[in-house]
């Protein structure tokens, strides 16, 4: 139409676009697995790791003391070690009650035996105190301990005798019963008939017979005594019973 204003149209807008991304990469799914595998390698290493470093005593034992070349039937190791009870009832000849947990911090060399002392008990107690002072200068690592396990009286030569060497004897009673849930015979021998050695942390873990060969048993307490030698020192308190 004449005159009239002609118009072009306008361009129509392109409909929207989404936006879109480039991803470049996505961690694989099995990552995740490998990381959660790396998580529990770490800490089932971490509990062997405490569980090989907690029983020392075990260890040193194992590879200084017993090896299967040199065992014996008069040292026998005891398998596992028996804590001392902290309930075991102890009293001195004075009548005075002593705690168990005293004894710790030394090794000990035990002789059980009656107050009546026999022939056997002597020989064992000059044998105890011979092994130790023939320690020499490693003597002062190691208690002798008399279990009484009766209330008969104790012979004044007797207590005079365990008195002497550089460190006298604890002589401590405690019922026989009370004894038997912690130390135990070789089977076929009587509670009296063995030292026991007991080490510093209250854990009885050797055995031998009274008759045992002395130079023998002498080399045991050196090797326990020297493999021990990094975590353990001489002497406890100076109180005694």
């Amino acid at each position: 139409m004449s005159g009239s204003n002609s118009s072009v149209p306008a361009v129509a807008s392109p409909p929207d676009q989404p936006v879109s991304f480039t991803v470049h990469s996505l961690p694989a799914a099995h990552l995740d697995a490998d990381i959660e595998r790396t998580h529990s390698g770490r800490v089932k290493m971490l509990l062997v790791l405490l569980a090989c470093a907690a029983p020392v005593i075990a260890s040193y034992l194992a590879y200084f003391v017993v090896r299967p070349e040199g065992r014996s039937n008069y040292a026998t190791l005891i398998e596992p070690t028996r804590p001392l009870p902290d309930t075991l009832p102890l009293v001195d000849l004075d009548g005075r009650t002593l705690q168990p947990a005293s004894l710790r911090h030394q090794w000990l060399l035990v002789v059980v035996a009656g107050g009546a002392c026999d022939a056997a008990c002597e020989r064992a107690l000059y044998l105890q105190r011979q092994l130790r002072e023939a320690l020499g200068r490693e003597r002062d690592r190691l208690d002798k301990v008399w279990f009484i396990v009766d209330d008969a009286p104790v012979r004044p030569e007797v207590r005079a005798a365990v008195s002497q060497g550089s460190s006298p004897a604890w002589l401590l009673r405690v019922p026989r019963p009370a004894l038997e849930q912690w130390l135990q015979p070789q089977a076929g021998r009587t509670l009296e008939q063995h030292y026991y050695i007991v080490d510093p942390m209250g854990e009885w873990m050797m055995r031998a017979p009274t008759d045992a060969d002395p130079a023998r048993l002498k080399r045991d307490i050196e090797r326990l005594l020297r493999a021990s030698g990094f975590w353990d020192q001489p002497g406890r308190s100076t109180q005694r019973p």
